[in-house]
């Protein structure tokens, strides 16, 4: 309804041009929204405020033109002029039934629209370092970034999903020797491990899957792999420095074993992370087109492409033997390192050169999903992009901010390196998986979550995923009572005008609203709002089939009824999709 009364605007002012309007407007600039006061009417535009100045009229008496050009429509039962130039729209008595008859018709696809006109977006998210499993705080990038896909391909948007391994740099290094270490170990090897090494527990089988593949072949004394190291960080030790400490056991590792096999071990170890991640993110309903791996990219010579051309551009300059990157022509608060002096390569540059490949795919619009730690790298990647060619505007990123696991009232650690931080995969197994989904979309990305297992856990109206579900499942129920009572539903029989008490006035309206959230949802990369709305349409649901009986004796009213509670379902069932939640018949 709301694109239509939108269409109708839009004819009106058409038909302004030239005598009241000097020129033809924008359809962009044609919005119209849902009034927040009944006694304002249904819906309502400013759109006469919006063109006054240019027009050089008074708001109210532009207004009163645009109405009196309204075409004549079966949905609207009057418009009128308000308060300063508001424009207000009653709608006719049937008009509010064609939403009904859209779930009818529609089923699945209602509530799919094609704002996004095609538009290729690549949404990069997770991309979690493949160190170890994934954890609570990245299933809400998870769970946030398969949505807002679902939601963006769900308004015409031509969606591609990727995710970037970042596996080259010293962290792999670091997971390299880790698992290298607990091989010795596994060996024979009386192994001193160290504390910046990866030490929980998942390291220990990708280390026997080695051993059992390679025997040892690989085996070196630990003497000779630590000899030279300078001493590690841990108490009682005077000087130590566990960076220049696990530092000197890669190097020597590398040495010992030669960089073939050390390459060897990192390719490895790598794999086995990736393949339990996999895992992890299928069982969690995430799929990706593509997992693009940053190794890869280095061996490729992008990156050095990437720079010759910032080079060519004057975009980047030599400061103290490094290579550095002009971001503060971009807004950034101080130009950024790319080479350093010793030649090696910052984690920018690769980062410059992989999102210039996305764009360079053809892809139109980058949307990064990224921790809030990263808020100060969104700046200089722009500028990059900005200062080889690219649009600005191509590059879009959702910072998503912390989760917060509460059990039994208190805060659970989290620390990969230490190994007392809390798996996704075990989150996943106490509450399942559509709370799982559904907790991380409750609330909005750019605000902190508490993730509450015992509430996740409920079957209870407090619950909201329980909520909501039972909703669905309650239709079902319903369908399932008329069978045994002998009676049945005809749909083209109903008589969608006998829908006029207060609750079904509400379902109505609600249902009616569920194009627009799915719009505003994925255009605003807001999926709570989808959450939100399913949670009241539930509400709504409950509330009607606690106040009425829908399996009655006058069976044009119980088409009408069923007709109704058969479209929440469906509504339901396709919002419940998006977020990746699935819609049980029973419960």
């Amino acid at each position: 309804m709301k694109s239509d009364l939108e269409r109708l605007l839009q004819e009106a002012l058409r038909t302004l041009v030239p005598g009241v309007l000097a020129e033809a407007v924008d359809p962009a600039q044609v919005v119209v929204e849902r009034a927040r006061d009944a006694q304002h009417g249904d819906f309502q535009s400013n759109i006469a405020l919006r063109l006054a100045k240019a027009a050089r009229r008074n708001p109210r008496e532009l207004a009163t033109a645009i109405v009196n050009a309204l075409p004549p429509s079966p949905l609207v039962a009057g418009a009128e002029v308000a308060g300063a130039g508001f424009i207000n729209f009653r709608l006719a008595k049937d008009a509010w039934f064609a939403s009904l008859k859209a779930v009818a018709t529609q089923g699945p696809d209602y509530g799919r629209s094609k704002v996004g006109a095609g538009r290729k977006v690549m949404v990069e998210f997770v991309s979690a370092n493949p160190t170890g499993p994934m954890h609570v705080g990245h299933g809400r990038g998870a769970a946030y970034g398969a949505t807002l896909g679902n939601l963006l391909e769900a308004t015409g948007h031509t969606v591609y999903r990727e995710y970037y391994i970042n596996d080259a740099g010293r962290q792999i290094d670091i997971l390299a020797v880790s698992v290298y270490l607990r091989y010795l170990e596994a060996c024979g090897e009386m192994v001193i491990f160290p504390s910046n090494a990866y030490k929980a527990e998942y390291i220990v089988p990708v280390a026997a899957a080695l051993k059992a593949q390679r025997g040892d072949v690989l085996k070196r004394a630990f003497a000779d792999v630590a000899a030279g190291a300078p001493p590690d960080a841990s108490p009682g030790v005077v000087g130590g420095d566990k960076d220049k400490h696990v530092d000197a056991l890669i190097a020597n590792a590398r040495k010992l074993l030669g960089a073939a096999e050390f390459e060897f071990i990192i390719l490895f170890a790598r794999d086995a992370m990736m393949a339990d991640i996999r895992n992890d993110l299928e069982e969690f309903r995430v799929s990706f087109d593509r997992f693009y791996s940053e190794r890869e990219l280095t061996q490729s010579g992008d990156i050095d492409r990437m720079l010759a051309r910032l080079r060519e551009s004057g975009h980047v300059y030599e400061k103290d033997g490094a290579l550095w990157f002009k971001s503060t022509d971009y807004g950034d608060d101080e130009d950024r390192v790319v080479v350093r002096a010793n030649g090696e390569k910052t984690y920018f540059a690769p980062d410059i050169a992989y999102h210039d490949d996305k764009l360079r795919r053809g892809h139109e619009l980058l949307i990064d999903v990224w921790g809030a730690d990263h808020h100060g790298y969104v700046s200089r990647v722009r500028g990059a992009l900005m200062a080889l060619g690219h649009e600005g505007e191509s590059f879009e990123v959702c910072l998503m901010q912390l989760v917060r696991l509460m059990r039994n009232g208190e805060l659970v650690p989290m620390g990969k390196r230490e190994g007392n931080f809390v798996t996704l995969r075990e989150v996943r197994n106490e509450v399942g998986n559509d709370a799982c989904r559904f907790f991380y979309l409750m609330r909005s990305h750019d605000q902190g979550l508490d993730f509450d297992l015992e509430l996740a856990k409920s079957r209870s109206n407090e619950n909201p995923v329980y909520y909501i579900q039972y909703a669905h499942a309650r239709v079902s129920s319903v369908m399932k009572q008329l069978g045994s009572k002998g009676l049945t539903y005809d749909a083209a029989a109903a008589d969608l005008s006998q829908l006029t008490n207060a609750y079904e006035q509400a379902v109505i309206t609600a249902l009616s609203k569920y194009p627009e959230i799915v719009a505003h949802a994925a255009l605003s990369r807001a999926p709570h709002a989808l959450a939100h709305f399913l949670r009241d349409l539930a509400n709504t649901l409950h509330t009607y089939y606690n106040a009425e009986q829908f399996i009655v004796e006058d069976a044009a009213l119980r088409n009408a009824r069923l007709t109704l509670v058969l479209a929440v379902q469906t509504v339901i069932r396709n919002g419940l999709g998006l977020l990746g939640v699935s819609a049980p018949e029973t419960m």
